[in-house]
């Protein structure tokens, strides 16, 4: 009884770790363990989508489970272009920049996109990976854009390749 009241106590909880731009979900399992995919545009350069695929846990796996607040840290990512590219002022610097975060537990665990512009190659890549409190996680999945060849229209300044 007591697991059950705690279900539906957390059930808003849960519901609040969900993105806005999920575009797709499929059921991967019968305990309602879910693969979602969700869109995000990048807001520092129009004309690329990239779509992130991450697992979200049923309620029927965190009450068989326990650990209720994480879901795993696995995500993947493919970024295209999905119309005429326009950059603004982005990063330039080897670190790059996050474009985009979301919670996936109470306990301050996010996916994170990370933007790197590669200037030899002329290319972006797309990096989302998780990042918890107390240990990093190893897993990552990255894509690229190539702009070479593209009309491409920068805002900010194109830099030069070094």
């Amino acid at each position: 009884m007591r697991r059950r009241l705690a279900a539906l106590t957390l059930l808003p909880f849960l519901a609040a770790c969900g993105g806005d731009d999920e575009v797709g979900e499929f059921k991967n399992d019968f305990l309602g363990n879910e693969i979602k995919v969700e869109a995000m545009a990048d807001p520092d350069v129009e004309g690329v989508t990239c779509h992130i695929t991450y697992f979200d846990r049923g309620v029927l796996d965190r009450a068989k489970n326990g650990n209720w607040f994480e879901d795993p840290s696995n995500s993947s990512i493919a970024c295209r272009q999905t119309g005429p590219i326009v950059i603004g002022d982005i990063d330039m610097g080897r670190g790059g920049e996050s474009v985009f975060s979301q919670s996936r537990s109470i306990v301050l665990k996010s996916i994170i996109v990370r933007r790197i512009y590669d200037p030899q190659a002329d290319t972006l890549m797309y990096i989302a990976y998780s990042r918890r409190p107390v240990e990093g996680s190893a897993k990552m999945s990255l894509s690229t854009v190539a702009l070479y060849g593209q009309d491409v229209t920068w805002t900010g300044g194109k830099p030069e390749a070094s």
